[in-house]
């Protein structure tokens, strides 16, 4: 610290704690983005496929999980009106079928206005891991969907440590992509 008369006040040169907390909140601001953006999209072609009724079991599902990360009312409004008028008439839902380590099933849904750029996309992301898309049917048979339109295991496998990290990476690489709903797996 140091004066520059008797008069100014102190000045300390380097911390600025505003800066650390924009820099944190920007962090988690776009990451909420991200989530929102995929909800979005979700009720958004099941606001289409249920003419925008929110009763519809899909919408109603796709509504909750919106709500359970903390969308704002408004927004889930905003992306129900545009299903309803037609704005989401090129995004289809798709799901792709993989087997990761370990012999473990993964089931991949995605919502897409581009299915061969999506396809492209997922088949980069799994070719990096050393994976590969399997034929559709091949891992399905592992899963049923709830009532929450989310994949649940029929049943369970247990794999070794190392293939369990090998499987967390890539979730999570998978999970990065725009496109990507959600990853299921039939592992432990």
């Amino acid at each position: 610290m140091y004066r520059l008369s008797a008069n100014q006040p102190l000045i300390m040169a380097g911390h600025n704690k505003w800066s650390k907390i924009k820099h944190k909140k920007a962090a988690t601001d776009a990451q909420k983005s991200k989530i929102f953006s995929k909800h979005a999209s979700l009720i958004a072609v099941e606001s289409r496929n249920a003419n925008g009724d929110v009763h519809s079991p899909g919408l109603k599902a796709a509504i909750e999980r919106a709500k359970k990360d903390s969308m704002p009312a408004a927004n889930i409004e905003r992306a129900i009106k545009k299903g309803v008028g037609g704005e989401a008439g090129a995004m289809q839902p798709l799901t792709y079928e993989a087997y990761g380590p370990g012999g473990s099933a993964l089931m991949i849904d995605t919502i897409t206005d581009n299915r061969n750029r999506t396809a492209a996309e997922i088949k980069h992301l799994l070719s990096r891991q050393g994976l590969s898309i399997a034929e559709p049917g091949a891992a399905a048979w592992a899963f049923t969907k709830n009532t929450e339109m989310e994949w649940e295991p029929n049943t369970t496998i247990s794999i070794s440590s190392e293939d369990e990290e090998k499987l967390k990476s890539v979730i999570e690489t998978i999970e990065e992509h725009d496109d990507v709903q959600g990853v299921y797996t039939n592992a432990e």
